[in-house]
């Protein structure tokens, strides 16, 4: 059976073993409730829209299995009618170039229900009842049997005789695309109903191809003549499916696709890093977060890559989306294929460690077969270093960490060599690759640096190595951490924060990368400087005052830094609306990457960054070994409890929860899953350290 020790790490931290206190529940939420067109059922695991008045409405929606990705382009037209157009990305199908945006992609407006025949007519006047997501799209609607010119039918209130509904998802590790449809009939006549024989072969072109031509086969399984009794259904399935033309079309199978889809989301996602908080709307982004950030694994020639996604980033890795900002998370996690792709992606940066400290590559592209650096040194090795030394010590495993001592060290080192006159890390541009201006040595490179030098000392330590390692790299960190107040801390429209670089004389969105990294220099001018007016709006976090472009990384980054800062009620009231907004609005339920680019699309390391707020943020965890983390919980005022159940991280399953006292302290209790628990009560803003083994 585990031991576990908490020791506190503020003296204003006591021990106590008195009971858990039972609370009263909060009175909802204070800020004042956003218009929402969803709503949540099946205990936030699930969304649902019942259209009414609020159509036309349109929206686009990715999910994504090992080898297909599909992004629905769905909406409910002024008549109530659902229109759907569908993208299918085969990563494992590479085009000419093979480069980022290899991926074969087709896209398909297949109407299948204007296929069907009943009675020897069409569907018609379809009016959809609800659309739902639980991981996969479903949508029931109710459909007429035939029409007239005139729209006599219509006007006589013919009633609806056929229920139809639809379910997308993709396969877990196929490269395929199942569709059910289920008629079910509704009025109060026998109906004949034919079901077409379908089957559309299309053939890319054999030149374009790196194993030349592709097949995108779309097909329909379970066609044929049926007589449907009132009260009765029939089913029938629609596959799109692509393969090499050396290759047969594969025979689905759809209760074994349907059962993956099922158990990933339903057990993989479900069962492991559960919040419980009394905001339903944060813990269901939450849920649905860890989703979309552990979907998108590809199954390449080398190995698992995590995807960004969107129709364009697949079968690739780059430093930030993959290294700095999803890899640390999956740990927490436990999903297999998440840690898979975490080792992956550090053991194939790590072949581009170079004895003359060039740069490495900002992305690997291509199934691990190519190189992407067309935006120079981003702060690429501080952007890797921090990211696998957070991921190795999560992971719990000796072995890992020990594989991925050498890339962090080599990544430190090169960091080192950069740096400048004023003892900051100098790159060519930032993980925005110019889009806005960076300067010659950035605030976010530094920071990534000084986060990387305390994580690689806490893990040197827990190794074993000799401590003249460990005293190197903290010695490193603090003068870094002068260096960043003294080189970037400004007066900047008005607040004492940090310019982004030097001559940069407006705010910019990642002035919140010092809060995540717990340096406390220009703390309340930059948490100020952030929920002001200049930077802060309803979408999120404006990447430079005056401009109208945002990207979530940026939000998702600064609510992490407000909580670490001690900033809770501030940085709950804007997450609160944002989830809500994210979740239950236009565009759900995932973060996105950025408007106007991209159209928001739906990248997945931006959900890994959601998490993290609550792992980083609000729980304050951060890796300081193999089994062990300090904690700091920054809980909003209004809140008398939080949780986070079976959090798989440490090589451990454990769970930490936090209880308000009437004293106003918060008691905080760590219990490891089959060994002991330990109770602890600490005052707000206190940390603990707790070491699992």
């Amino acid at each position: 059976m585990m031991r576990m020790k908490l020791l506190a790490v503020l003296s204003a931290c006591l021990c106590c073993a008195f009971s858990l206190t039972a609370q009263t529940q909060p009175e909802g939420n204070r800020q004042a409730e956003q218009k929402t067109r969803w709503t949540l059922e099946d205990d936030g695991k699930a969304i649902v829209w019942r259209p009414e008045s609020d159509i036309p409405h349109y929206d686009h929606l990715e999910m994504t299995g090992e080898k297909v990705s599909v992004v629905i382009r769905w909406g409910v037209d002024a008549d109530g009618a659902f229109r759907c157009e569908r993208s299918l990305v085969f990563p494992t199908l590479r085009k000419i170039p093979n480069d980022t945006h290899g991926s074969l992609v087709w896209r398909t407006a297949a109407d299948i229900p204007s296929m069907i025949s009943i009675e020897d007519m069409t569907l018609d006047q379809e009016k959809v009842a609800e659309v739902r997501f639980d991981g996969m799209l479903t949508v029931k609607s109710l459909w007429n049997v035939g029409w007239t010119r005139s729209g006599a039918d219509r006007k006589a209130g013919r009633k609806p005789e056929i229920e139809m509904t639809r379910i997308f998802f993709p396969s877990v590790d196929q490269r395929l695309s199942c569709e059910k449809y289920i008629l079910r009939n509704i009025g109060d006549r026998v109906l004949s109903v034919n079901i077409p024989r379908y089957c559309c072969d299309y053939m890319t072109d054999p030149d374009k191809g790196i194993d030349g031509g592709y097949h995108v086969l779309a097909d329909i399984a379970g066609d044929g003549g049926y007589s449907l009794s009132p009260g009765g259904q029939i089913e029938f399935e629609v596959y799109f499916q692509g393969f090499r033309d050396d290759e047969s079309a594969s025979v689905p199978d759809f209760g074994k696709e349907l059962a993956g889809r099922r158990n990933f989301v339903d057990g993989d996602i479900a069962s492991a890093l559960i919040l419980e908080t009394p905001d339903p709307a944060l813990n269901s982004e939450f849920f649905f977060a860890k989703l979309r950030a552990c979907e998108s694994i590809i199954n390449t020639k080398n190995g698992y890559m995590h995807a960004p996604g969107g129709e364009v980033f697949y079968a690739a890795l780059w430093t930030n989306d993959q290294g700095e900002y999803v890899n640390p998370l999956f740990p927490f996690i436990g999903y297999e294929k998440g840690n898979e792709s975490a080792e992956n992606c550090c053991r194939l940066f790590g072949g581009f460690m170079n004895d003359e400290y060039r740069p490495i590559p900002s992305s690997i592209i291509a199934e691990g077969t190519d190189i992407w650096a067309g935006a120079g040194d981003r702060g690429d090795a501080a952007m890797l270093a921090c990211g696998t030394s957070r991921f190795a010590m999560a992971s719990g495993s000796e072995e890992t960490a020990q594989e991925l001592w050498p890339l962090i060290e080599w990544c430190l080192e090169y960091c080192r060599r950069q740096k400048t006159e004023d003892g900051v890390v100098a790159s060519d541009t930032d993980e925005l690759e110019g889009r806005f201006p960076s300067g010659d040595a950035n605030l976010s490179t530094s920071c990534l640096y000084y986060d990387a030098l305390l994580s690689a000392a806490y893990l040197a330590d827990d190794l074993g190595f000799p401590r003249s390692i460990s005293r190197k790299y903290s010695a490193e960190a603090e003068d870094m951490a002068e260096a960043i107040a003294d080189h970037f801390g400004a007066e900047v429209s008005g607040y004492e924060t940090y310019r982004y670089y030097d001559g940069n004389d407006i705010l910019r969105s990642w002035i919140c990368l010092p809060l995540v990294a717990g340096l406390d220099f220009h703390r309340e001018g930059t948490a100020a400087a952030l929920l002001g007016p200049e930077l802060m709006t309803p979408d999120g976090v404006l990447t430079a005052q005056g401009d109208h472009t945002f990207w979530d990384r940026a939000t998702l980054y600064t609510l992490r830094g407000l909580f670490c800062a001690g900033y809770a009620d501030q940085a709950y009231s804007f997450m609160h609306d944002f989830s809500a907004r994210r979740l239950l609005g236009d565009h759900v339920p995932y973060m996105v990457e950025a408007w106007p680019e991209g159209s928001q699309r739906h990248l997945s390391a931006e959900s890994g960054l959601y998490c993290r707020i609550v792992t980083e943020g609000i729980f304050g965890i951060r890796p300081t070994g193999l089994s062990s983390f300090t904690m700091t919980p920054s809980m909003p005022s209004g809140w008398d409890r939080m949780a986070l159940r079976h959090i798989r991280a440490f090589d451990s399953d454990f769970d930490i929860s936090v209880v308000r006292q009437p004293s106003g302290k918060l008691e905080v209790t760590v219990s490891v899953n089959g060994g002991k628990s330990r109770r602890c009560i600490i005052s707000e803003g206190c940390s603990l350290h707790i070491a699992l083994k």
